[in-house]
């Protein structure tokens, strides 16, 4: 997972409302959670993220995104991967009252990748 540099690249899939928000932040950090949302679940591969965004997020608000950030590896060794279906779709569960903290070892900005309508 890590990059060489200290940090391990992800991919979250997003809609309009969250990525409002994101942006909103300055590109630094990820919402808090909505009651019914427990999980944040950033994706360890951009192909998986690319799936959701398409074949999810357009159907449900009419556009979709991908972004991508770095974490520090060490702070993500606390969540261990989830294997969710085939080898390539892999994806970290992050409790949503430690996103906060998840927040802190964002390693730069989140960047928009891809964009689907």
């Amino acid at each position: 997972m890590d990059g060489g540099d200290g940090t391990t690249m992800l991919w979250r899939p997003t809609g309009p409302e969250e990525l409002e928000l994101v942006r909103q932040s300055g590109w630094l950090r990820w919402p808090p959670r909505l009651p019914d949302q427990p999980i944040f679940y950033p994706v360890l591969n951009e192909d998986y993220a690319i799936m959701i965004a398409r074949d999810w997020n357009v159907p449900s608000s009419g556009v979709g995104y991908v972004t991508r950030f770095r974490v520090e590896s060490e702070f993500l060794r606390r969540y261990p991967v989830r294997q969710v279906g085939g080898k390539a779709i892999r994806e970290l569960w992050v409790p949503a009252e430690e996103l906060d903290e998840f927040n802190q070892h964002i390693v730069g900005l989140i960047e928009l990748v891809h964009e689907f309508r």
